[in-house]
């Protein structure tokens, strides 16, 4: 512990996780179900990655975004579930200063990169749908790019900004964070500086960041439903949704959790269900992407179709070494 000031506070270097204390005898049934969620999370979503580079019928824009929302979600999901599974196991939920503020520094990256992603995505949707004839002009090679490495490349930019702020916060008590992961709130509040500044800065960053993708993603959501209703046929509305439906099901799931989480009112029954929401987006949403793509997805359905034939053709057909 170092002094602050020459008073009688003191820096603290470490925190404690307090994660899901009031279940200490639930902690091993935890374990286990976080270890399968986290290598289904990790295994659905490599799968799709690697169907999206190895079957060229998936070398299209749409695939090539799902191919990097499923890379995101791998790292999104293993910035906090092997601290959280670390700490399950050996009873251990100690984190340093710096272990934390670098857990919030990559969990915000990814959490800000994939509201753009989601509205790269929304767009893709809208413009394959509602302007069909003028999709592969303006979706090209190099545009899909651009948009993709902006995406990276904004989340990146916002966290940084904001954990910059962070650091010039200290932390003489408690230690405790009622949290199973480092974020933003549980960190300032039990911060001993002032943090009005970083609260008002922090939320005009999240206004410039967050609402321009946001805004992108309704309105062309809205287009699509708009032109989808306009088609005649049961059919053919049918067969333009299919299209769409299962990023809808993504971009609901993501915004309606943080939205609970970060927007609405602190009210005593919200602040008492922030953990269950909070794993909502961090834990299951990425869980949830590779078996909604997968599930309600026919082309990739059959591109894992096409892939594991080949694999057992080729492990069936294998010749034997002579020795």
């Amino acid at each position: 512990m170092a002094d602050i000031d020459g008073g009688n506070q003191t820096s603290v270097t470490e925190f404690i996780l307090l994660g899901f204390r009031d279940t200490p005898e639930l902690q091993p049934l935890h374990f286990l179900l976080f270890l399968v969620i986290y290598t289904a999370t990790v295994a659905g979503n490599i799968l799709i990655l690697v169907l999206v580079v190895a079957d060229p019928h998936l070398h299209t824009p749409m695939y090539f975004f799902l191919g990097n929302l499923s890379c995101l979600e791998t790292c999104y999901s293993s910035a906090i579930l092997p601290r959280l599974l670390a700490s399950l196991l050996t009873g251990d939920r100690s984190i340093s200063l710096s272990a934390c503020r670098t857990q919030y520094y990559i969990f915000g990256c990814l959490a800000a990169s994939e509201c753009y992603l989601l509205a790269v995505m929304s767009y893709d949707r809208y413009l394959a749908i509602c302007k069909p004839l003028h999709y592969m002009v303006i979706m090209y090679g190099k545009f899909c790019l651009l948009l993709a490495a902006g995406s990276w490349a904004s989340g990146f930019l916002a966290s940084s900004i904001v954990t910059g702020m962070m650091l010039q916060l200290n932390f003489c008590g408690p230690k405790e964070i009622d949290h199973f992961f480092c974020d933003f709130s549980p960190l300032l509040n039990i911060s001993c500086s002032d943090t009005r500044l970083v609260e008002l800065s922090a939320s005009t960053l999240s206004f410039i960041f967050t609402l321009p993708p946001f805004l992108l993603t309704v309105t062309s959501y809205a287009s699509i439903i708009r032109a989808i209703l306009r088609i005649p046929s049961t059919t053919g509305r049918q067969k333009a949704f299919s299209t769409c439906s299962s990023h809808l099901m993504v971009v609901t799931v993501f915004y309606g959790t943080i939205t609970v989480v970060y927007v609405l009112p602190r009210t005593d029954t919200l602040r008492d269900l922030n953990k269950v929401f909070s794993l909502l987006y961090t834990v299951l949403t990425p869980l949830a992407n590779p078996l909604i793509y997968s599930l309600r997805n026919r082309e990739v359905q059959e591109a894992l179709r096409i892939v594991l034939s080949k694999w057992w053709v080729s492990v069936e057909f294998k010749p034997c070494k002579l020795i």
